[in-house]
């Protein structure tokens, strides 16, 4: 069995994942042992693996986490390629980089982020995903007044990317309730693949 071991210890997102992407490009690799230094790479290294066939578990220790991805011998490596769509869809892509909206009053900002993110479901079909960034992310934590809008956009199917690295910023990786943690690499090849890119600072 072909085994591989690498270290992100101290790298930044999206390193972890692109140094994992290396790794599996170059084929053959049954068993590849990826250690970081905090949850959010274990759980986006953990979710790339996946894509490309792997059975990944994720152990713990003095705040290192080895993250194992191992497949069969005779299991191709292949590129993850987006769900296919018709020619007639249309994908809009909404980044929210704040937990205000617009600038000159912290609570009027406050009031109409939560009516944008309760109305935007209005969008119907064409609304594709829904990445948070920077202050954004705190919009998709406990406590937060448009938690249940955004569970129900989650299950309408629309996606949400909550970035990683945000949330460990802030401290809040362990209170994210909706949406799936994600890193840069996900967030630049979803704005490559959308017709269309909303930003909301």
């Amino acid at each position: 069995m072909l085994q591989e071991r690498l270290d992100c210890r101290g790298l930044a997102c999206p390193n972890p994942v692109l140094k994992t992407k290396e790794i599996i490009d170059r084929g053959g690799v049954q068993r590849l042992l990826v250690v970081v230094d905090n949850p959010a790479a274990a759980e986006n290294v953990s979710r790339f693996l996946g894509r490309f066939g792997y059975d990944t578990t994720v152990d713990s220790h003095d705040g290192i986490f080895d993250v194992t991805g191992t497949r069969e011998e005779s299991t191709e490596c292949g590129i993850f390629v987006e769900e296919a769509r018709q020619a007639s869809e249309h994908r809009i892509l909404i980044m929210v980089a704040t937990d205000r909206m617009g600038r000159g009053d912290d609570e009027l900002g406050r009031r109409l982020i939560v009516n944008f993110i309760s109305t935007i479901h209005e969008m119907g079909q064409e609304l594709w995903r829904l990445v948070l960034v920077n202050a954004g992310v705190k919009l998709a934590v406990e406590g937060s007044e448009v938690l249940d809008a955004l569970k129900k956009l989650e299950e309408s199917g629309v996606q949400l990317l909550v970035c990683g690295t945000c949330l460990n910023h802030f401290g809040l990786l362990e209170k994210k309730r909706v949406g799936e943690t994600t890193n840069m690499l996900d967030i630049v090849t979803a704005m490559q693949l959308a017709d269309k890119i909303i930003n909301i600072t």
